[in-house]
């Protein structure tokens, strides 16, 4: 398996897990470094590797009233202070082409959303820039479907490559995560992320929003890393009831460094 540096981090082969987490989507200044401070206190207490995750728009909320960001000049701004203040990397989503560039200014690594995953011109766009590129696994398709957008990244001379899976569609309004998903992603040769949190969404289940059950995102988390993934991803919020995007399925702040303490101590049982 590829192993990706990315500053002091290292993921994939021969690396131990590393923490992709922050809020589902930037709902001000203040709150964004707050967050990021706090998580950033945690995984170094820890010793464990972390990239702060943030939204600068969401453009696939389920209504047109819903919070999408601040948009991408004022969030990239913010997320540049983030990175550049707390030397921290960072990862973000991008959801259309023409926004790659400017994000590759100040994302360590850029999103491919699970809804994007086929979209050729937006997965060759954003792996031209030579970033990191993280592609969620679509709702919809299989583990080795994933080979196809793999290539599409490739096609563009960049092999800085994850993986990430978050469920798959279960009738209406729910998600299942198969667990085969993971060792068999893993085998393309790729570093695996497993979401832990948008793994238990129900998407659009409030009817204008998505719905979630956050206290299963623990238990989804621990299985993942007792079958064997390189990262975990979770969406974090200091009052999940009152978050702007993915409240219900996002952990709340005060819980999160227990659960640190227990993914790492099996990750590293796992993988001695």
């Amino acid at each position: 398996m590829k192993q990706i540096k990315l500053k002091d981090i290292s993921i994939g082969a021969g690396s131990g897990l590393v923490f992709i987490m922050g809020p589902c989507v930037i709902e001000n200044e203040s709150s964004t470094l707050n967050i990021l401070e706090e998580l950033l206190r945690m995984t170094s207490e820890l010793k464990a590797s972390f990239v702060f995750k943030a939204s600068y728009d969401k453009a696939n909320r389920t209504s047109v009233k819903s919070y999408r960001g601040p948009g991408l000049k004022e969030g990239l701004k913010i997320l540049k202070k983030a990175r550049d203040r707390f030397n921290v990397p960072v990862l973000t989503d991008v959801h259309c082409a023409h926004d790659v560039k400017a994000v590759a200014e100040v994302a360590d690594i850029i999103q491919i959303p699970a809804f994007l995953c086929r979209q050729t011109d937006l997965i060759v766009e954003a792996a031209s820039t030579g970033r990191i590129i993280n592609i969620k696994k679509g709702q919809f398709l299989s583990p080795s479907d994933m080979s196809q957008s793999i290539g599409k990244a490739l096609s563009a001379g960049n092999d800085n490559i994850i993986l990430t899976e978050r469920g798959a569609s279960f009738g209406y309004n729910n998600l299942v995560v198969d667990f085969r998903s993971l060792p068999i992603m893993r085998a393309l040769g790729y570093p695996v992320v497993f979401d832990a949190t948008h793994s238990v969404q129900t998407p659009a289940g409030l009817g204008s929003c998505s719905g979630g059950d956050r206290s299963m995102a623990k238990y989804l988390a621990r299985a993942a890393v007792a079958v064997g993934v390189d990262g975990v991803f979770m969406e974090v919020h200091p009052e999940p009831d009152r978050a702007l995007c993915d409240g219900p399925n996002s952990i709340e702040l005060k819980e999160v460094k227990g659960l640190l303490e227990e993914l790492t101590a099996m990750d590293r049982l796992i993988k001695r």
